[in-house]
């Protein structure tokens, strides 16, 4: 049968797992850039395009080779933008076509097409494989529930044998090969021929499917017969007497719930539950989420609680022997019990343990949980991010389980445990919720007296908890969730401190776990504070006991080849267990110089000096900050620079210093970034010194933040810039006067070596950092570079 031609010039989309047929009305979504371009110039021109398959619907971007060639002219009925830059096009197939020729593959495929147009002759042939796909078809609809029947009247009344294959094809359920199959038969007698043959099979399919339900349905049918014989059998069991295994546990679970004595909300809610329980066969699932959720509730601690042992003098002992300095985080937890054995019902207040790495807040936590006689449950929140870890899952979630707090407190056995939250500065949140959020409930004494986790869905009591959290730094908290929180801040050690820790705990500790006994190994004083000096820089003492470790290992060895019974480390031979120094720490200059001061500055691992160095020369008054400064810092220099240009002239500095001399501020370690608002004298009294030729008290060492008018600035981390100060050999510290609270925090030890000197204003501390007076209405010009410092 010949079919009319016509070459026609159009735009062309392949389609992943789609086929159009002609007469066909379908829509679809473009996402693809290229697609949408072609979309766009049908829509500009004719709103005509041809359309065709792909081969492989995994190819994101198909080639001229990755399609096939035959397919159908579409007609755009409508177009929609969705979100996401796609759009949803609804098309009519009109005609069969064939790629002519490909003009162009950028931007998108336009082609020459060769168009088909049907012949509507038959001949007695072409009208019996008519009747044969419409009585086919009947069939397939009879034995299928995907077609609507009312499609068989449309179809049968079609007198055009290529529009019949056509409509037919589009409404049945065919693969992407066979949808091209009846596509590529332009021959309409083929077309038919191979319609019918693709109905005929899948008759034969639906027919296996339709079958194999009713068998499953029988099944079904079966397993509710199997419920009522069993519902018999243990009608005639009761009736001799006999209990099978699931009553035993039914009524175990009765009699627990009434020990719990809930209150009447709850216990009506689980005791519907274990009459459901009860009514379900025991290899049904639902059967085992119920027993699940029955037994959680039933194996918490709803009225079980330790007694608290109010000893004072036994908690003092207790802390002393585990822990020794912190003495304000002692303190707390003494008022703490004292407090509650007065009032005897004092909700367990919310402590945030603060401080850097291993000062032993965890450690506290287990110590106060002793020094009460509770149980201690320990939940680490670093990286959790997901709110179910804190609330648990619904019970509509397969696996669902309640959260780790409630998971905590069936550990514990107890409703008033001390339970730790580890890292709580470390909460992070994405698109499953936010978990410091949902700690606001919880650490809140007037709201978790009502806690509900999402398992459970009934309420808890953890108003007796004790919850103490710990962070190492405030900065990540929630506002909100700080609020909760009483802060306790938890400083690091001296070295007097770190030495007295390694000999009472961490030396005997290591022995007793690399099998060393005191005749093995024996490890000076000298030797730790060589070790706490030269191969650790931290406020804690973890690392320090990880060295502690390793000359423990390497005296193993050294005992075990034979080579000595016993070995003795010392300050002179510690590097044979170590090797080489990893640390040092700045010392004070030899002689006073001008440009010069030791800064004092508060970092992750403790405090640290920080020299700020100043050099002046011939310039236009261009001030260089180096040294990888942060924002806080940089501001700090342009003030004290602004205060000093209103004191220029008393201490001989030229009033034109500012036009007439480039200033470079650096502060050497430039790899390292340095920020925070506590350099701004330091940064000051460098300027001048520079500036007048006036060296620094090399024994001197400042922290504070300075203002335009010289005033100066609380700073934190006190404590921590002292010891540092006292490693450096400094002797005078200028610290803010607003600060000298804090010196009650400063160990006796330091005090006793360094001098501390509180300060209003700049002019105090310039009055105690230069070594001579200043030079008041002394006009000096401006001088070239100083090619090296000045000595005293």
């Amino acid at each position: 049968m010949d079919n009319e031609t016509k070459i026609v010039n159009m735009p062309l989309i392949p389609l992943r797992g789609l086929s159009v047929f002609p007469y066909m009305v379908l829509h679809f979504d473009v996402g693809r850039k290229k697609s949408i371009k072609a979309l766009e110039a049908a829509m500009a021109k004719d709103q005509k395009i041809f359309l065709t398959s792909q081969f492989d619907i995994d190819i994101d971007s198909p080639g001229i080779n990755d399609f096939y060639k035959v397919g159908t002219v579409c007609k755009i009925k409508q177009m929609l933008k969705l979100p996401g830059d796609a759009i949803r096009v609804l098309v009519e197939g009109i005609q069969r076509a064939e790629v002519d020729e490909i003009i162009e593959e950028l931007p998108y495929f336009r082609v020459n097409v060769k168009t088909y147009f049907d012949s509507i002759e038959v001949d007695k042939e072409t009208q019996a494989l008519m009747r044969s796909c419409v009585s086919s078809f009947e069939r397939y609809i009879s034995v299928s529930n995907r077609v609507s029947p009312d499609v068989v009247l449309s179809v049968s009344s079609i007198d055009e044998p290529g529009r019949l294959a056509d409509i037919i094809a589009a409404q049945i359920t065919l693969k992407t090969e066979q949808k091209q199959a009846l596509i590529d038969a332009i021959d309409i007698k083929l077309r038919l021929e191979r319609l019918y043959g693709l109905l005929l099979t899948e008759i034969e399919i639906l027919q296996v499917e339709k079958d194999i339900n009713d068998k499953v349905k029988s099944q079904i049918n079966k397993s509710q017969k199997e419920y009522y014989l069993r519902e018999q059998i243990k009608a005639i069991r009761d009736e001799l007497g006999e209990e099978d295994a699931q009553d035993d546990e039914i009524e175990e679970m009765r009699k627990r719930l009434k020990r719990h004595r809930l209150s009447k909300k709850i216990d009506k809610k689980i005791a519907s539950e274990i009459d459901r329980y009860s009514r379900l066969s025991p290899s049904s699932a639902e059967s085992g989420v119920i027993r699940n959720y029955v037994n959680w509730i039933l194996d918490l601690p709803w009225r079980k609680e330790t007694k608290d042992e109010i000893d004072l003098v036994k908690a003092q002992t207790i802390l002393d022997d585990e822990h020794f300095g912190l003495e304000s985080v002692k303190e707390r937890v003494v008022e703490y019990l004292a407090v509650r054995d007065l009032t005897k019902s004092m909700k367990g207040p919310i402590i945030c343990l603060v401080g850097p790495p291993g000062v032993g807040k965890t450690s506290i936590a287990k110590s106060i949980a002793k020094s009460l006689n509770r149980e201690f449950v320990r939940m680490s929140l670093g990286g959790v991010r997901d709110e179910a870890e804190i609330r648990g899952h619904r019970r509509t979630y397969i696996g669902a389980i309640p959260g780790r707090i409630i998971n905590g407190i069936k550990e514990a056995g107890t409703k008033n445990p001390v339970f730790l939250f580890d890292e709580i500065d470390k909460l992070s949140s994405d698109f499953r919720g936010d978990p410091a959020s949902a700690l606001l409930e919880v650490l809140d004494p007037e709201q978790n007296k009502e806690f509900t986790d999402h398992y459970l869905e009934v309420p808890f009591d953890l108003s007796k908890v004790m919850f103490i959290t710990t962070a190492n730094s405030l900065n990540t908290i929630p506002r909100p969730l700080l609020d909760r929180m009483e802060v306790i801040q938890v400083s690091g050690y001296t070295e007097y401190e770190k030495l007295n820790i390694a000999k009472k705990y961490l030396v005997t500790k290591k022995m007793e776990e690399h099998g060393l006994k005191k005749v093995n190994l024996s490890i000076s004083d000298d030797a730790i504070l060589e070790v706490i000096r030269q191969y650790t820089r931290e406020s804690g003492v973890r690392e320090l006991e990880r060295k502690v470790a390793d000359v423990c290992r390497k005296a193993a060895v050294r005992i075990v080849k034979g080579e000595v019974k016993s070995v003795r480390v010392t300050d002179k031979n510690v590097d044979k267990y170590l090797g080489k120094t990893k640390y040092h720490y700045d010392l004070i200059a030899e002689k006073d110089q001008v440009g010069i001061v030791t800064g004092l500055a508060w970092t992750a691992v403790g405090g640290d000096t920080l020299s700020i160095e100043v050099n002046t020369m011939k310039g236009k008054g261009k001030l260089q900050l180096t040294g990888q400064l942060g924002d806080v810092m940089k501001e700090s220099a342009q003030a004290g620079l602004s205060f000093i240009r209103t004191i220029a002239s008393e201490y001989g500095i030229a009033d034109d210093f500012y036009e007439t001399m480039d200033i470079h501020v650096h502060i050497p370690e430039g790899a390292i970034p340095k920020d925070g608002p506590s350099a701004g004298i330091t940064m000051a009294t460098a300027l001048i010194s520079a500036l007048s030729e006036i060296p620094v008290n090399r024994f001197v060492a400042m922290t504070g933040e300075i203002t335009l008018r010289g005033r100066v600035l609380p700073i934190g981390g006190f404590k921590e810039k002292s010891l540092a100060a006292k490693r450096a050999g400094i002797k005078k510290i200028l610290f803010p006067y607003e600060n000298a609270k804090d010196l009650e925090d400063i160990p006796d030890s330091v005090k006793e070596e360094i001098e501390f000197v509180p300060v209003k204003s700049m002019e105090e501390v310039l009055a105690h950092a230069l070594v001579k007076p200043k030079k008041t209405n002394v006009k000096k010009a401006a001088k070239g570079a100083k090619g090296e410092n000045h000595e005293n």
